[in-house]
């Protein structure tokens, strides 16, 4: 059986934006399931372009930041997304971490009932038009529950493929096993024949990671205690240039997507078999920038 096409991650970034419209069309016109776009650079903006440049594909946020806009504009620009796409549009929400709060220049409150309070009054606004499928960004226990109980999907982002059957536990039976409710992982992924360079690729992009607690704790409940000790003490003496080093090779096949395309499609397949409906590729190059990562996919899962 052919495998499965997955999501793909892309970036709008200052000068490209064309060109990602461009990718997005291309990517429908190749079968993947979905567009997915993080929260730098306007992802709400970008929903909105997608739905006047493409005709078929799912596309939604990875995420967008519910401290970002009140809750009122947050209801009146899904409405609108969802209403001109067609219903193609997931809005996929989350607390994000401390470097993006401070960005935005946001307070941040406790993640579980901030995102039920959010959730509740986005779902209460009147005069809107109908709202689209909520999509909650979860890593531990108590938020997958939360989207399981209140949301119409979760997203995790750089989870553990070992760890997804037992965090997808915690979804109430009908949701976990009902094509309707959305399961995505987004999956750092580099492609190429030096699986050295590869790696060392992914190991760069994760390393922002390493220093938000919350990815830390997480990682340790999936069983990389001694890697995150290791991680938490070269932080505590910054030393941030040693992190990729202390990453094992264990955690990152178990985290990433890399190598040959022929080892990237096996473990693909390994992530719809852990319950990832929706696996969502973000793709970087070892040669390259945004658009020859995204080639490499298309040459590897499309061609």
């Amino acid at each position: 059986m052919p495998l499965q096409l997955p999501a793909l991650c892309v970036i709008a970034t200052p000068g490209n934006r064309r060109a990602m419209i461009d990718t997005a069309r291309e990517a429908e016109r190749r079968g993947f399931q979905g567009i997915y776009v993080p929260s730098r650079f306007s992802n709400m903006s970008v929903c909105e372009a997608l739905a006047w440049n493409t005709e078929r594909i799912t596309f939604g946020t990875a995420i967008a930041p519910i401290y970002a806009r009140s809750v009122s504009d947050f209801a009146e620009a899904t409405a609108f997304i969802h209403e001109i796409s067609g219903g193609r549009f997931r809005f996929g929400i989350g607390v994000a971490h401390a470097p993006g709060h401070a960005r935005m220049e946001a307070k941040a409150g406790k993640p579980l009932a901030d995102t039920r309070a959010f959730v509740e009054k986005l779902r209460s606004q009147d005069g809107q038009g109908p709202l689209p499928p909520i999509v909650i960004a979860a890593l531990r226990q108590k938020m997958v529950t939360l989207a399981g109980a209140i949301g119409d999907g979760v997203v995790f982002a750089n989870a553990c493929r070992s760890a997804m059957g037992a965090s997808l536990s915690h979804l109430p039976a009908a949701k976990r096993d009902g094509a309707g409710f959305f399961i995505g992982n987004m999956i750092p992924t580099c492609i190429s024949d030096d699986i050295e360079a590869a790696k060392a690729v992914n190991r760069r992009t994760l390393t922002g990671y390493l220093q938000l607690p919350n990815y830390r704790n997480y990682w340790k409940e999936c069983g990389y205690v001694e890697e995150m000790a290791a991680v938490e003490r070269a932080i505590a003496e910054q030393r941030i240039q040693d992190l990729p080093r202390l990453m094992s090779d264990k955690w990152l096949a178990d985290v990433t997507l890399f190598g040959p395309p022929a080892r990237v499609r096996e473990e693909l397949a390994s992530w719809y078999a852990a319950g990832v409906r929706t696996p969502i590729i973000v793709a970087s190059s070892a040669t390259g920038r945004q658009r020859q990562a995204i080639e490499e996919v298309f040459a590897t899962l499309a061609g």
